[in-house]
């Protein structure tokens, strides 16, 4: 990796999060939590110089890869784009801001799974961006920053327990992560990594209608973590219809929003919806 890049002339930008995992074990790790199959389309952001596009490439059915950086964008064309290679008919790369791809474009992803080893800087809105579309992957396999990992299989009163945590878990359950240590980059960052596998919910916990309402409690819930609930959510609701709720769900007046579960916050979304519901018939 390092003498394809001193070949190339190529400085790596620190803005980019350009940080390659190179390591073999590692990276089959990455692919193994996938669990793919010839008829898997898969979806990889930052392929980067191509170590796990590689192994994507073997296993899956269709990758479809989105770098930004368009030097990068010439050397995976080299490697994995006809004519240079017919090896991988199935492979489709786009030059572009994934972000940008997943805000303004509408796909249906219902289909795909994503692998990627993400760009930190922007791993937890594109995480975001997939789970929140109504046609959102069937899993997401992302290597990034261990300190969002720990967000994203957080439970309630845990220390990384927050909005991260719940916008995601909504719509996808935890199934494991795995660490990766940093000397399996290169050029090795400064934070520690690991690889997160979320499994997209195939029972709704929440009717699509409701995810604007739970979005907007947890993230009033979270806005000062350290105050109690009650107090924050009067700021977007009657005090007599937030009253009636926690009753309803013995949720104590004094609870600040970290103390309360996954489960307790899609309870409290649905009686606030059905109180909002029954005022307007």
């Amino acid at each position: 990796m390092r003498e394809l890049l001193s070949t190339r002339q190529l400085q790596l930008t620190k803005s980019l999060g350009q940080n390659f995992l190179h390591d073999a074990h590692q990276l089959r790790r990455i692919v193994a939590a996938a669990e793919l199959t010839p008829a898997d389309k898969v979806l990889e952001i930052g392929p980067g110089l191509g170590p796990l596009t590689e192994l994507l490439v073997e296993q899956a059915g269709e990758v479809l890869a989105i770098e930004k950086d368009t030097r990068l964008v010439e050397i995976l064309r080299e490697r994995f784009c006809p004519p240079a290679t017919t090896l991988h008919p199935r492979f489709e790369l786009l030059a572009a801001d994934a972000l940008a791809v997943l805000e303004h474009e509408v796909r249906d992803w219902r289909d795909w799974k994503l692998v990627a080893n993400l760009p930190y800087s922007v791993a937890s809105p594109i995480l975001v961006e997939l789970a929140q579309t109504p046609l959102r992957p069937a899993r997401l396999v992302a290597t990034l920053q261990l300190e969002v990992a720990k967000r994203l299989m957080a439970g309630a009163d845990d220390d990384d327990y927050g909005v991260l945590t719940l916008l995601v878990q909504l719509r996808y359950e935890p199934r494991g992560w795995f660490k990766i240590p940093s000397d399996c980059f290169f050029p090795a960052p400064d934070v520690d990594s690991a690889c997160v596998c979320l499994v997209r919910r195939e029972t709704p916990l929440l009717p699509e209608a409701q995810h604007a309402t739970f979005e907007k409690i947890v993230k009033r819930a979270f806005s000062q973590r350290r105050k109690m609930m009650l107090k924050l959510l009067k700021q977007d609701w009657p005090a007599e219809r937030l009253a009636a709720a926690f009753t309803a769900l013995n949720i104590s007046p004094q609870e600040r929003g970290e103390k309360l579960s996954l489960e307790q916050f899609v309870a409290l979304t649905k009686q606030l919806s059905q109180q909002h519901d029954r005022r307007n018939l």
